[in-house]
């Protein structure tokens, strides 16, 4: 969250990189000048937080779903707002991540209140994606899973996926999307016992599954599998063994490093920025695809290979920094293009939520200023080169 030490520390931060250029007489200007707009700036800060504050203290007694959509539309507008005064992008995920796992529990919460009966066994609801990772946006959708407890008869399990059935349309009704890839609870796949969950895991470490793209794409999704709502024991049992697998399956977290490493980014000759030659989107490239995925997946890469439990794609960079795995310089730089490309999709987002645009995936780097153009350049040669230490680790061939 950004608070208002951060917001000093930025102020002082500026007043020391213009002081040694500036004469003794245009010294005391500029400080009252930057005196003058801290102030207003922290008073922005503390009306952003005391609205936010107030909108939080409703969510835990709100009963209806109409007014928990409206109060995750306000939320939403006030963190975009925000964002464009501040451009803080650890702020909006914390906010974004925090806000909606509250919204997701009083779902949950007024759902079972909706069931004739009470839950017949414990349980809980799992995120993943960028929810798992605590790295939520503006524009979100649903990927969830549940998880219950053992010994259960056929009726709860009736139970389970009559719930399931109506949290996700309950979800949605308040905000948050469906997934069009269907990583939801309401499908078979996403929702069962622990030892359900456990032949189901080992499954797909295994490549049991004959589609072997979904068998990959399934173990991506749950490596960043996080609790949410519900028995947290239970949630954590289920999140241990999936973290686990990685290590006790090599050749599983082999097959994602190969894919991770193969990812295509948006660099062509000579190294600079590449983009789309025809098209709707000539002159432009897809930032998620092309940039902003390979950096979080080569990252998750070696965060489960190393044992990391974070999820987050900055705090394993720090996790991996102290492990020794990355060295300070490149650590710091990976953070810095996290920063910078995601940066650009949250703006991307805000255009298409203000309609100015429709797409909320494709940059065109040349209505970017030169420096700017640069970091995002740089963001991708600095992933180019993750995916040489993952090759060179793996020994893909």
């Amino acid at each position: 969250m950004l608070t208002e030490k951060d917001l000093v520390q930025d102020l002082m931060d500026r007043v020391h990189a213009f002081l040694p250029l500036l004469e003794l007489n245009e010294i005391t200007p500029l400080l009252e000048g930057i005196r003058a707009s801290a102030e207003q700036e922290l008073a922005q800060l503390r009306g952003f937080t005391k609205r936010e504050a107030e909108l939080l203290g409703a969510i835990p007694v709100t009963t209806s779903y109409p007014e928990l959509l409206a109060l995750h539309e306000e939320l939403n507008h006030l963190e975009m707002e925000r964002f464009l005064r501040f451009l803080s992008v650890p702020a909006l995920h914390d906010n974004c991540t925090h806000y909606r796992d509250l919204l997701a529990r009083r779902a949950q919460e007024l759902v079972l209140k909706e069931m004739p009966t009470a839950a017949p066994l414990p349980f809980a609801l799992v995120s993943m994606g960028s929810d798992g990772r605590e790295e939520q946006t503006l524009i979100t959708d649903q990927d969830y899973l549940i998880v219950y407890g053992d010994g259960g008869t056929e009726e709860a399990e009736a139970w389970f996926r009559d719930y399931a059935l109506i949290l996700v349309e309950r979800l949605a009704e308040i905000g948050f999307k469906k997934c069009t890839g269907g990583i939801m609870p309401s499908n078979d796949d996403w929702r069962g016992s622990l030892s359900q969950w456990q032949r189901r895991l080992l499954s797909i470490v295994r490549y049991e599954c004959e589609d072997m793209g979904k068998n990959l794409m399934d173990l991506i999704v749950i490596s960043d599998a996080r609790y949410v709502a519900g028995d947290r024991p239970l949630a954590d049992e289920l999140v241990s063994r999936i973290r686990s697998l990685g290590q006790d399956y090599f050749i599983a977290l082999w097959g994602m490093a190969k894919a991770a490493t193969e990812m295509r980014l948006a660099l062509g000759f000579l190294k600079r920025i590449w983009t789309e030659g025809s098209g709707e989107h000539k002159g432009e490239f897809n930032l998620k695809l092309l940039a902003w995925a390979p950096l979080v997946m080569n990252v998750r890469i070696l965060a489960i290979n190393q044992g990391i439990p974070a999820t987050s794609t900055v705090q394993r960079i720090e996790h991996l920094q102290r492990e020794k795995s990355l060295s300070a310089t490149t650590a710091k730089g990976l953070i810095e293009a996290y920063r910078i490309l995601t940066k650009h999709r949250i703006l991307l987002q805000v255009k298409v939520i203000k309609g100015i645009q429709s797409d909320a995936y494709h940059l065109n780097p040349y209505a970017l200023d030169k420096d700017e153009r640069e970091r995002v350049r740089q963001a991708l040669l600095l992933i180019e080169e993750l995916q040489k230490i993952i090759h060179t680790n793996f020994s893909i061939m």
